[in-house]
C-alpha cells in the first residue's frame, strides 16, 4: 500500500525537480514521483543513474532550446505513418508545389539545427562510463538517432548555401519515414523525455543541496533531517531504535511539520531520488503511509474519526501479511473525544510494537500515554519538539529531542490574549 496524498507529490514536490523544456518530460517527473519503486536495487539502479547526470553537471550548465521548436518538429514527426515514402511520387509534388516544399523545407530546416545543437553541445560530450551500464546502452541509442541524420553536413548546407535542394528534402524525408515504420521514432522520443526528466531531476538535487540515502535493513537513522519548503529551516537528527515513536510538543512547535519532512525523506528514498538530509540511512518499506492531513470527506461520508481508522486498519494489515511498512500518524485518533482516544491510541501502540520490522511514527496530544507501559518499559522510544517559555511567551526552537514533552500553552495563550479579563473570569 502507497497512501501518500497528504505529501501533495504534484503541487509540492513537482516544483522542486521541474526545470523541463516541455510538457511531456514535465509529466515523466510526475510519473517517476507517483511511482515508488519495488525494490532496493530498482532504488540504486536509479540512484546510480541521476549521479550519471550529476558527474556530467559541468556539460549541461548552459542547457537549453527552443521549447516551441521541439513542439514543432514532434508535431512534424506526426505527420509521417508507416511505409507512407514513396520517393519518386514525392519528389515530383515537390517540384511542383511551392507550397510543400516550402513547408517540408521550413521544418526539416528546425529539425536539423535543433538536433544538431542538442547533440553536439552536450549529449556528444557525456562521459557514458559515469552510467550503469544499461542506462550507457540507451544513451547510446539516443546518440544514435541523432546521427542518422548526418546533422553537420546538413547544418552546413543549410548555413553555408543558404538553401536545401528537393533531393535533400526527399532524403531526410525518406529518414524519418523509415524511423517512424521501425518504431525507432517512438521509442526515441520515449527515451528522450525520460533522459530530460532525469536530467532536470539531478539539477533539482543539485540546487537544493539533497543527498542520496543508503540502505541497511537494520537501521533507520538521518541526520540534518528538513523540510525543503521552509526557507532557512532548522534541521534535526531521528534515530529510530524501537519501531514505534511518539513524538510530542505543543501546538505550533513543528511536529506536522517535522512529520512531513521524515516522510518525504522515506518516499523520495523510495523513488531513487536524493533527499533533504545530509545523511540518511533506511530499510527498504514495502508500504508507506502518511496520514498527515486527514479530513472529513463530505464525498465518501467518512468522519474524520472513521479515516483515521480506516488509515490504521490497512497499514495494520499490510504489518500483518510481513511486509515492512512505513507509516505516520498525526494527532493520531483526535478525531474522537478524549476517553475513547485515550483508550484505543493505547491499545494501538501496544499493538504495533509487535511488528518489529516495520516503522510507526506518531504524534499525540493525549498527554497521558507518558504513563504507559511500553514507555516505561522502554518498548516505545519518545521525542519531542522542544519550545520554551520566556516571560510566559512561548519561543520556538523547533529542535527534536528525546524525552517528552508536557508544555500546554492553551490556556497560556489564552490568558495573554486577555480572555480571561474579556469573559469575566
Amino acid at each position: 500500500m502507497t497512501n501518500t496524498n497528504d505529501l501533495h507529490i504534484e503541487e509540492e514536490l513537482l516544483p522542486l525537480f521541474d526545470f523541463t523544456y516541455n510538457l511531456n518530460s514535465g509529466r515523466e517527473i510526475l510519473d517517476i514521483l507517483k511511482k515508488p519503486l519495488d525494490s532496493k536495487s530498482a532504488i540504486l539502479f536509479r540512484q546510480s543513474v541521476l549521479k550519471g547526470f550529476i558527474a556530467n553537471r559541468e556539460i549541461f550548465k548552459e542547457y537549453s532550446y527552443s521549447r516551441f521548436n521541439l513542439s514543432d518538429v514532434y508535431d512534424f514527426f506526426e505527420t509521417f505513418s508507416a511505409g507512407s515514402f514513396l520517393g519518386l511520387h514525392m519528389r515530383r509534388k515537390l517540384m511542383f508545389s511551392e507550397k510543400e516544399r516550402h513547408y517540408k523545407r521550413g521544418k526539416l530546416i528546425i529539425l536539423i539545427l535543433l538536433f544538431n545543437k542538442i547533440h553536439s553541445t552536450y549529449l556528444s560530450k557525456m562521459d557514458t562510463k559515469l552510467f550503469p551500464k544499461e542506462y550507457a546502452i540507451e544513451l547510446d541509442r539516443i546518440n544514435g538517432f541523432f546521427i542518422d541524420f548526418n546533422l553537420e553536413h546538413y547544418e552546413s548546407v543549410f548555413r553555408t548555401k543558404k538553401k536545401i535542394r528537393i533531393s535533400h528534402i526527399v532524403e531526410l524525408t525518406r529518414v524519418i519515414t523509415e524511423k517512424v515504420t521501425n518504431g525507432q521514432a517512438a521509442a526515441f522520443w520515449k527515451r528522450w523525455y525520460l533522459f530530460e526528466a532525469y536530467l532536470s531531476i539531478s539539477e533539482g538535487i543539485i540546487r537544493h543541496g539533497f543527498t542520496f540515502p543508503l540502505f541497511d535493513e537494520a537501521t533507520f537513522s538521518i541526520e540534518g533531517l528538513y523540510h525543503p519548503l521552509i526557507r532557512n529551516p532548522v534541521k534535526n537528527d531521528l534515530v529510530a531504535n524501537r519501531n514505534v515513536i511518539l513524538l510530542t510538543g505543543p501546538n505550533m512547535s513543528g511536529k506536522s511539520t517535522l512529520l512531513k519532512a521524515v516522510s518525504l525523506c522515506v518516499y523520495l528514498g523510495h523513488t531513487g531520488l536524493a533527499v533533504p538530509a545530509a545523511k540518511t540511512v533506511m530499510p527498504f518499506y514495502s508500504s508507506i503511509s502518511v496520514a498527515i492531513n486527514l479530513t472529513d470527506s463530505i464525498v465518501s461520508g467518512y468522519s474524520h474519526f472513521m479515516s483515521e481508522i480506516v488509515t490504521l486498519k490497512n497499514v495494520v494489515s499490510d504489518a500483518k501479511k510481513n511486509e515492512k511498512c512505513f507509516a505516520v500518524f498525526d494527532e493520531l485518533f483526535r478525531g474522537t473525544n478524549i476517553e475513547d482516544a485515550l483508550e484505543i491510541s493505547t491499545r494501538t501502540i501496544k499493538g504495533l510494537t509487535k511488528f518489529a520490522d516495520s516503522l510507526f511514527i506518531i504524534s499525540t496530544h493525549l498527554h497521558q500515554l507518558k504513563n504507559i507501559e511500553e514507555i516505561s518499559n522502554g518498548k516505545v522510544a519518545t521525542y519531542f519538539i522542544e519550545c520554551e517559555l520566556k516571560n510566559n511567551i512561548p519561543a520556538f526552537t523547533y529542535k527534536l529531542k528525546p524525552g517528552w514533552s508536557d508544555l500546554k500553552l492553551g490556556r497560556i495563550l489564552f490568558e495573554k490574549e486577555g480572555l480571561n479579563d474579556l469573559l469575566g473570569n
